[in-house]
């Protein structure tokens, strides 16, 4: 089992591009497992995409269509994309501000549990929001991670959605840490309602060092999942 796993920083990337450069590495991972029926020698690789997206809204292949409040005049006006993907989950916002995190494992590597797979994508969030006072938790039924669950001021802090095929996975999730939190107001996020989002940005009543928290963020990666990081 190969757990080393390269991590890329892609900067700030459009979103269709990031999508294609994500589905080029998911396929070379699934060409490597079908070779290596025959040749088992053959390790698959892993990948870490960090990435920051341009004002886009993407409603996963389960999601409404109505959870977007805006016509596309308007979405235009806002300077903002809209894409209906092959993720899990309902519609989401990414932008300016926000960590995007796209890990492209073969679970085969690491384990053969979605579920897990999820909870430990979680695990590090939570993790990450300690170090901040702040205490993340899961919501029952709701991927992602949320603040005071269980009382009228509920809000996700961090959304979820991923695709998994042949135990390879794509997509991941989205950090609020500086994001402009009005644009969520064109959407009912993750077709959830009654219930806000936040950021660290807003929780902390200060603008957060991004780079830190991406540095954070993989390093309880790397500790969860028992993977060796390779810049």
């Amino acid at each position: 089992m190969n757990k080393k796993v390269q991590l890329q920083n892609l900067g700030r990337k459009d979103y269709k591009e990031t999508w294609d450069y994500q589905e080029e590495l998911f396929s070379s991972i699934v060409a490597d497992k079908l070779q290596k029926r025959t040749q088992p020698d053959i390790e698959t690789a892993n990948y870490f995409l960090f990435v920051e997206h341009p004002h886009v809204y993407t409603l996963g292949k389960s999601g409404d269509f109505s959870n977007l409040l805006l016509s596309e005049k308007q979405l235009e006006a806002k300077g903002a994309n809209f894409y209906k993907i092959n993720r899990g989950g309902d519609i989401t916002y990414h932008g300016p501000g926000q960590i995007v995190g796209y890990p492209i494992l073969d679970l085969e590597n690491f384990f053969t549990d979605i579920h897990k797979y999820l909870r430990l994508l979680e695990e590090a969030i939570i993790m990450v929001l300690a170090d901040y006072g702040l205490k993340g938790v899961r919501s029952d039924g709701e991927t992602g991670v949320w603040l005071d669950v269980g009382t009228p001021f509920a809000r996700k802090i961090c959304a979820m959605g991923v695709r998994a095929s042949r135990w390879v996975t794509m997509h991941g999730f989205a950090l609020n840490v500086n994001a402009d939190l009005g644009y969520f107001d064109n959407i009912i996020p993750c077709g959830i309602r009654g219930k806000g989002v936040t950021s660290l940005h807003v929780e902390l009543g200060r603008a957060v060092d991004e780079l830190e928290v991406q540095q954070k963020i993989i390093r309880y990666f790397s500790q969860l999942f028992e993977a060796e990081i390779i810049n």
